[in-house]
């Protein structure tokens, strides 16, 4: 008895492990404003340190905004994580040119290697997402955005193309797996990300095809990130502490670290919610002037609950910013 109780209990635990080992990096593609904050660079770390982990395939890096530069910012990262070969998209119409006014990016771009020297060296964005989602197996891909939903809109609103005879509705429909997006504050309110460009934010929540799992503005709000980065003395010549070092003191209520609202969408996205949040079903709506309203009626779509201390989320955001390039 107690001979094939301890078989069932091997047995068990090298079912757990291989599941553990084998199961397959999360296909990702990050859309982001890459500033005016700089929450954006704690969560381009956070992807590249959870890829070198095994638990993403970085399929593209794209940009919501387009500031003259903003391709070469994001080359200048994926560089530094020795992926400079990840294919980044830039928006070629209509788009927010919100840059930082901390003026990091220009110390990214004059300190750090890139192979991006302007926006005309990259794709349109949703060209991209387009070529990207049609090359990748079915309900496999996972967008995470941070940014606006200026990209996203305009893929939904696609029709077909060289990549494939979809539409970006049905695209979409075929390929995604799931979206997060760190947008919105709930159950209600106003928050940037969904104001500033509101008509895509409303276009996008109303037609997305997918399960949408919202990090919210209070979610990240908590969570100060950077301090131990920026004090921590073996880290050196990394943009990502170049970047939280160059903003933290100019604005006073940074003195205990940056809010993490874009990591926490980017570390869900990877890891899942279930370790330290719930989710609240339902529907997102977006009034005309931005402003989210939540439809406990509706469904598709969940906003992250808290469900451990967001200590724990706080410490591992500063653990992950901190990780170094690994050689290829």
């Amino acid at each position: 008895m107690r001979y094939r109780l301890l078989l069932i209990l091997i047995l068990m635990a090298t079912v757990s492990y291989g599941q553990t080992k084998s199961a397959k990096p999360v296909s990702i593609i990050f859309d982001s404003d890459m500033g005016p904050d700089y929450d954006d660079v704690g969560a381009i770390a956070i992807l590249h340190a959870l890829a070198d982990k095994g638990e993403a395939n970085i399929l593209a890096t794209v940009a919501s905004t387009r500031y003259e530069g903003v391709a070469g910012v994001l080359n200048a990262f994926n560089t530094y994580f020795n992926r400079p070969d990840i294919p980044i998209g830039v928006p070629k119409g209509k788009a927010l040119e919100l840059r930082d006014w901390q003026h990091w990016t220009d110390t990214v771009l004059a300190k750090y290697p890139h192979q991006i020297k302007n926006n005309d060296d990259v794709p349109d964005a949703v060209q991209l997402y387009r070529k990207m989602l049609a090359s990748q197996p079915d309900h496999s891909v996972t967008i995470v955005t941070i940014g606006f939903l200026t990209n996203l809109s305009n893929l939904l609103n696609t029709g077909a193309d060289e990549y494939s005879r979809l539409n970006g509705i049905a695209l979409v429909a075929k390929k995604v797996k799931l979206l997060v997006c760190m947008a919105g504050r709930f159950p209600s309110g106003y928050e940037f990300n969904v104001m500033k460009d509101a008509k895509a934010s409303q276009n996008v929540f109303s037609t997305w095809p997918t399960q949408i799992i919202f990090s919210g503005f209070e979610i990240g709000a908590k969570i100060l990130a950077g301090l131990p980065l920026i004090h921590n003395p073996s880290i050196k010549n990394d943009p990502v502490k170049e970047v939280f070092r160059i903003s933290i003191p100019l604005a006073k209520e940074d003195s205990l670290g940056r809010k993490s609202w874009d990591e926490t969408a980017v570390l869900v996205a990877i890891r899942g919610y279930s370790a330290f949040y719930t989710l609240h079903p339902g529907r997102i709506k977006v009034a005309d002037d931005g402003k989210n309203d939540w439809d406990d009626n509706g469904n598709g779509q969940s906003y992250l609950v808290e469900k451990v201390d967001y200590k724990e989320v706080e410490g591992l955001i500063n653990e992950l910013i901190m990780h170094q390039p690994v050689k290829k």
